[in-house]
C-alpha cells in the first residue's frame, strides 16, 4: 500500500467515512458535520496540527475534530490515534488559531465570557469555566494510543466561534473555585473549522 493510500485509510478509521467525505471535500451540508482533520508536526513543519511537546503528544499522531450543528445547540467530537497509551489528555476549544507556541490558540472559548478575566488571568470561575459554557473533550486513550471524547453544549456559534482545540497536559479539567478550567501545559493544538 502507498504512503499516501495508507494514510487515507488511517484518517478513515480515525474520522469515520462519511466525515472524511466532507472534510475531503472542503465542505458539509448546513445539517452535516464540519470536519477538521491533521497529523502532528513541529510547528516549524506548519499544518494544522501542531505538537509543542513530542514526548507527550508526540509527532505523527493523528487528531481530528467532528462539529455537528443542532437546534440551538452543538456536539463535538475529537478522535487521536498515535497519543501516548493509556493516558489522560484535557482538550479544550481556544479562541484564536494554532501558532508557534501553544499560547497563540488564547484563553478558552467561553459562550458567555467571564468579565473578570485579562489575558493575563484567564477565566477560573466556575460559573464561566464549566463544560456546559466552555468546550471539554477530555479524553483517555486506550493501549494504541487512540481516544474520543464527545461532548454537546447548549449553544450554537452564530457570530462568533472556537479556533482551535488544545490538549493539555493535564488529564482532567479541574472544577474548583480558582482553579476551574485549568489544564496545565499546552502540548498540542488542531486549528479547527467550527462552522
Amino acid at each position: 500500500m502507498s504512503r499516501p493510500i495508507a494514510r487515507l485509510a488511517r484518517l478513515a478509521l480515525l474520522v469515520g467515512g462519511a466525515s472524511l467525505v466532507a472534510a475531503c471535500s472542503g465542505s458539509a451540508d448546513a445539517a452535516g458535520p464540519l470536519v477538521t482533520e491533521g497529523v502532528l508536526a513541529t510547528p516549524a513543519q506548519g499544518g494544522p496540527a501542531m505538537t509543542y511537546a513530542p514526548a507527550t503528544a508526540p509527532e505523527g499522531a493523528q487528531v481530528a475534530l467532528e462539529v455537528v450543528p443542532g437546534d440551538g445547540s452543538t456536539t463535538a467530537t475529537f478522535r487521536v490515534t498515535g497519543m501516548l497509551p493509556d493516558r489522560g489528555y484535557a482538550v479544550h476549544a481556544h479562541v484564536r488559531p494554532c501558532g508557534p507556541t501553544g499560547n497563540d490558540a488564547g484563553p478558552h472559548f467561553q459562550n458567555r465570557v467571564d468579565p473578570a478575566a485579562t489575558p493575563q488571568a484567564p477565566s477560573s470561575d466556575p460559573a464561566y469555566a464549566n463544560p456546559q459554557n466552555e468546550v471539554w473533550l477530555d479524553l483517555s486513550t486506550d493501549a494504541e494510543g487512540a481516544g474520543t471524547a464527545t461532548a454537546t453544549v447548549p449553544f450554537a456559534f452564530p457570530d462568533r466561534a472556537p479556533a482551535s482545540v488544545v490538549v493539555h497536559e493535564k488529564e482532567m479539567t479541574a472544577t474548583a473555585p480558582g482553579q476551574a478550567g485549568t489544564a496545565g501545559g499546552r502540548l498540542a493544538c488542531l486549528t479547527s473549522t467550527w462552522r
